[in-house]
C-alpha cells in the first residue's frame, strides 16, 4: 500500500483529501503545518507528498526546499495544492523541484489522476534504477575477477617456472619469462592506477581544491603529444601501422599528463574494440576556444542504449566477446574533460564505426 502525506493547514480540506485517498486504498497521513510535514516526511518516508502552498510559518515552498536539501527526502514525488494558479506561481514551484501543481478547487478525479501518474512515474524510475544496478553488479562480477586474476595468474605462473626450473631454463627462455611477468605486472599496475584515478575524480566532485589541482597546466605541442601517446598505446596491441593522423596543433588548457591519459584511453578503447588491420583515425580541429579531438575506429560499434549507459565498470556483451578492461577508460576521459570545461561525446553505427569526440579548451 502506497503511503501519501497530505500537508494542509485547513483541517476540513485535509481530512477530505485523506478520506478520498483512503477510499482508493492509499495509506494517507496528515500534517497540519509545514514544520510537522517536514518531520513526518523524514520519519514516515511517504511515497508521495501533497502540499498546500499558502500556510503560516513554513509555506509550501519552504517545505519543498527543505525536503529537496535532505538526501532522505529529496526524491519523494511532490505535488502542490494551491489556490494560487498563476504561471509565475507554477514556474516558482517547478523551479524548486515540484513534480506537479494542482490548482484548488480541483476535482477528485483530477487529484487521483495526478497521484496515480506521479506514483507510476516513480515506479518506472525505480525499475530503471534497479536494472542499472543489476547490470552494474553483473558487469563487476564478470570483469573485475577476470581483470585481477588474469595478470596475477601470469605473474604467479611464470615466476613459479623460474623458481622451480631455474637450473634448466636457458637465458633466452628467462628473457621471455621476464617479459611475460613484466607485461602482466604492467596490466595489473594500469588497472590499479585507473581504479585510484577514478576514485580521485569522483572525490573531486565535492572538493574544489582537487578540481583546481587537475586543472593546472598547459600543453603547448598538443599535436606531438597526441601522436606519440597514440602510437605508444597502439603498439601494445600491434596496431601501430593501423593509426592514421590528421591533426592540427594548438596549446590546450590541460596538463601534458592529463592529455596523455585522455589519448591513451581513447586509443586503447579503439584498439580493443576493432580488428587488427582496420584503420584507427585520430583527427583534430581548432577554433578560437576549443580543440576537438576525434578518434574513429571501424569496430563492432555501440547501440544508442549502450552509449547512454557508459559508466564505470560497465562493459557491454562481455559474455559474447572476450575483452580486457574494467570499463573505467571512458568514464575517466569524460570526467577529465568535464573538469577542464570540455566534454566527451560518442557517435556510433553498430557493425560499422565508432567516433569518440573530446572537446578541450584552448589555452588563453
Amino acid at each position: 500500500m502506497k503511503k501519501i502525506l497530505v500537508i494542509e493547514d485547513e483541517a476540513p480540506l485535509r481530512e477530505s483529501v485523506i478520506d478520498l485517498l483512503a477510499a482508493e486504498n492509499y495509506e494517507a497521513i496528515g500534517a497540519e503545518s509545514g514544520s510537522v510535514g517536514i518531520h513526518l516526511a523524514q520519519t514516515e518516508a511517504p511515497d508521495l507528498i501533497l502540499c498546500d502552498v499558502q500556510m503560516p510559518g513554513f509555506d509550501g515552498y519552504d517545505v519543498l526546499t527543505s525536503l529537496r536539501e535532505n538526501p532522505k527526502t529529496a526524491s519523494i514525488p511532490f505535488i502542490f495544492l494551491t489556490a494560487r494558479g498563476s504561471r509565475r506561481d507554477l514556474r516558482e514551484g517547478m523551479d524548486l523541484g515540484a513534480d506537479d501543481y494542482l490548482t484548488k478547487p480541483c476535482t477528485a478525479d483530477e487529484l487521483l489522476q495526478a497521484v496515480a501518474t506521479r506514483l507510476e512515474r516513480q515506479a518506472v524510475l525505480a525499475r530503471q534504477t534497479h536494472k542499472k544496478m543489476e547490470d552494474l553488479r553483473s558487469s563487476i562480477a564478470l570483469s573485475l575477477p577476470h581483470e585481477l586474476w588474469t595478470p596475477l595468474n601470469g605473474i604467479l605462473g611464470l615466476s613459479s617456472i623460474l623458481m622451480e626450473d631455474y637450473i634448466v631454463v636457458d637465458r633466452c627462455e628467462v628473457l621471455d619469462i621476464a617479459k611475460g611477468i613484466n607485461e602482466s605486472a604492467e596490466r595489473l599496475y594500469k588497472l590499479m592506477q585507473n581504479f585510484l584515478l577514478y576514485a580521485e575524480l569522483q572525490l573531486a566532485a565535492t572538493q574544489p581544491e582537487k578540481v583546481r589541482s587537475f586543472q593546472q597546466g598547459v600543453t603547448g605541442d598538443s599535436k606531438i603529444i597526441i601522436m606519440n601517446t597514440a602510437l605508444k598505446t597502439a603498439k601494445q596491441f600491434d596496431r601501430g601501422t593501423d593509426l592514421q593522423f590528421e591533426l592540427q596543433d594548438a596549446a590546450v588548457q590541460m596538463s601534458e599528463s592529463v592529455l596523455q591519459k585522455v589519448v591513451e584511453e581513447l586509443t586503447d578503447n579503439a584498439c580493443k574494440f576493432s580488428q587488427i588491420g582496420t584503420p584507427i583515425r585520430l583527427s583534430s580541429m581548432t577554433d578560437s576556444y576549443y580543440l576537438t579531438l576525434q578518434v574513429t575506429d571501424c569496430g563492432r560499434g555501440m547501440t544508442t542504449e549502450q552509449i547512454a549507459n557508459v559508466g564505470a565498470y560497465m562493459q557491454f556483451e562481455r559474455k559474447v566477446y572476450e575483452q580486457q578492461g574494467a570499463g573505467l577508460g571512458l568514464p575517466i576521459v569524460r570526467r577529465l574533460a568535464e573538469i577542464h570545461q570540455g566534454s566527451l561525446t560518442i557517435e556510433s553505427h553498430p557493425g560499422h564505426k565508432t567516433t569518440m569526440c573530446v572537446v578541450i579548451p584552448i589555452a588563453c
